[in-house]
């Protein structure tokens, strides 16, 4: 039998994993399906390849169908995200300067320690403070915001935020053009290989269980394709099963370093997916527990309370109506189609949609269909709860 082709949109990270893998290791194949895996140079590209319907799918920033429902960024069709590719990911890294005035004040660069981190870069920081984001529409902002206006309510004037494409941050840390930057990997470690920048903290220091990465379509093809949509849904959550076993990280390197997708060094890309990081050039090393997940703890499973809060903080910085922001996003994560597409897997999946974002101390179990649903430790650094509407 001919198997459909689904063209697929990807930017080249580490977190597009689960859609290579898909195809490389034949889950696609085994739903009658072929990825046709199509890079991107930049985030607003790739939306607009979506959106304009060059691609059917696609690997895409959490927060970007939260902000085309919120009327913000300029995207031509409603989109919705059926899955959550990945969870956390994301790197803070500073310049040279700034990595030498941090250790001028005895910051040890602990990893896990966002308060003390953060503290430490606004005393050393020249205003303004320029960082590097892949987008403006993205968790990496949102964090950033999130992070900083914690510590220091004033720190918003005295930051900049620069839209740079995931590739090329280090190239602009190098040219002076950012003095910092929050990037999905291998984006840090790309600055640490060449010695122009050292790595502050990962991302889920700041929020421990983020939704970083979404399966996106548009919302009309998502209707009309149903067969179709199911059979991606479940190719791309095998993959991320079989990403998350112990033993298929050599294979996943090899695959992920290959010409056509990342086009860097195996090495590079296995720290990402274990989570043991290089710091600097001179060799520091940081281990990230739990520093990017594809599968394990639900990691998938489109909660619609992580749109809502994306949605709650969209609203915030934009000036929108924070109540009716919330409610449009939540609509954006389908949970209800996941669930569909995922009937008669065995897979079990929470028994609700929502939860509190924030409230998990350690693993916990929840109520599920087959009673085996472990959802990982959920915190903001500053402990604070969202509570869904």
């Amino acid at each position: 039998m001919k198997r459909a082709v689904v063209p697929v949109g990807f930017i080249p990270l580490v977190d597009a994993a689960p859609l290579i893998v898909a195809q490389e290791m034949g889950f696609a194949e085994q739903e009658g399906i072929s990825l046709d895996l199509r890079r991107a140079p930049s985030w607003s590209s790739l939306r607009d390849m979506l959106s304009f319907g060059q691609v059917d799918a696609a690997h895409m920033l959490s927060a970007l169908p939260v902000a085309a429902a919120l009327g913000l960024g300029g995207a031509g069709s409603a989109l919705c995200a059926v899955s959550v590719i990945s969870i956390n990911g994301n790197v803070i890294g500073v310049n040279k300067t700034l990595e030498q005035k941090l250790r001028q004040v005895g910051h040890g660069f602990d990893f896990t320690d966002a308060f003390a981190a953060g503290k430490a870069l606004l005393k050393v920081s020249d205003s303004p403070l320029r960082i590097g984001v892949p987008f403006p529409f993205s968790m990496h902002t949102i964090l950033l915001d999130y992070w900083l206006a914690a510590l220091d309510e004033a720190s918003s004037g005295r930051t900049e935020i620069h839209t740079v494409p995931p590739p090329l941050m280090a190239e602009a840390i190098e040219a002076g053009e950012i003095d910092a930057f929050c990037v999905g990997e291998p984006g840090g470690s790309r600055a640490v290989e060449k010695d122009v920048g050292a790595l502050l903290l990962p991302g889920n220091a700041i929020w421990s269980c983020s939704p970083e990465k979404v399966l996106a379509v548009r919302t009309d093809w998502a209707e009309t394709e149903v067969s179709l949509v199911n059979r991606l849904i479940r190719a791309v959550w095998r993959a991320g099963r079989w990403l998350a076993q112990e033993d298929s990280s050599l294979l996943a390197t090899e695959v992920l370093s290959r010409p056509e997708y990342l086009d860097l060094p195996p090495d590079i890309i296995e720290r990402s997916l274990n989570g043991r990081l290089l710091i600097n050039s001179t060799g520091e090393a940081r281990t990230a527990d739990r520093f990017v997940e594809f599968w394990d703890g639900s990691a998938s499973f489109p909660w619609r309370s992580q749109a809502e809060w994306i949605g709650h903080h969209l609203a915030l910085r934009a000036g929108k109506d924070v109540a009716a922001s919330r409610a449009r996003a939540r609509d954006v994560f389908r949970s209800d189609i996941f669930r569909r597409a995922l009937e008669g897997l065995g897979a079990d999946l929470p028994g609700a949609s929502s939860k509190l974002e924030g409230a998990l101390e350690k693993d916990t179990a929840v109520a599920s269909g087959e009673g085996r649903v472990i959802l990982q430790r959920n915190q903001f650094f500053d402990r604070r709860v969202f509570e869904p509407g």
